[in-house]
């Protein structure tokens, strides 16, 4: 009879809980088992509580023949305990890596992702050295168009624009003044009244009146002498 050493679920979803039989290899996963060594609970925060072994018994059936899966081996190896079918299994891996690098080929999943890896990183590195190449470029060109346009000088201002600068104070100046606040208007001051002249009849007039005033009095004074005499 083959035996083998392996791993049986138990527990509920997300709770897994596993126990470690010692079974016929004939029989199914949750069939009949022969003895019962341990069991592992991976979900346990403290590594030294996970595991519980009965190394004796393991040793036991080690030596009766009894084959351990690959999840028992690895937890045979953690707890230290050593068998033949570990080495065996290592050297069958070193072996046929050896011949998968003679051949070139990829041996495992690690290696293949390891590679893509390197080209990812490779191809990274060529586009960020190819785009550090043009902009470099496109500055080298920036740089040679400034050197050949000559520098933009300011163009003199022209007679026209004075005059305009003028219009534009004299605008200013003609603006309506602002009215005060209230809506009162401001009130302007009034001219000084002069004396209106006098009309050319009254002018006239003055310089004949006075004439006959001279010629009454002469004409007095004539009558006066002649009744003296």
């Amino acid at each position: 009879m083959a035996v083998k050493i392996r791993m049986t679920r138990m527990g509920r979803r997300h709770r897994p809980f596993f126990r470690i039989n010692v079974v016929d290899s004939r029989t199914p996963r949750d069939g009949r088992i022969v003895e019962k060594v341990g069991h592992y609970d991976p979900l346990l925060n403290d590594s030294d509580k996970q595991i519980v072994l009965n190394v004796e018994r393991v040793k036991y059936w080690l030596d009766k023949g009894a084959i351990p899966s690959d999840s028992v081996s690895q937890i045979l190896l953690r707890l230290g305990v050593k068998h033949k079918y570990a080495e065996q299994k290592a050297s069958k891996a070193e072996r046929a890596r050896a011949i998968a690098k003679a051949k070139g080929k990829l041996f495992n999943s690690t290696q293949r992702i390891e590679v893509q890896k390197a080209a990812e990183a490779a191809e990274a590195k060529a586009q960020a050295e190819a785009e550090a190449k043009t902009e470099k470029a496109k500055t080298e060109e920036k740089a040679a168009e400034a050197e050949e346009k000559p520098e933009a000088k300011p163009e003199p201002k022209t007679k026209t624009e004075e005059p305009k600068a003028e219009e534009k104070a004299a605008v200013a100046e003609e603006k309506p003044e602002v009215k005060p606040e209230g809506g009162a208007k401001a009130e302007e001051p009034k001219a000084e009244e002069e004396p209106e002249p006098a009309t050319e009849p009254e002018a006239k007039e003055a310089p004949a009146a006075k004439a006959e005033a001279e010629t009454q009095g002469e004409e007095a004074k004539v009558e006066d002498e002649e009744k003296k005499e």
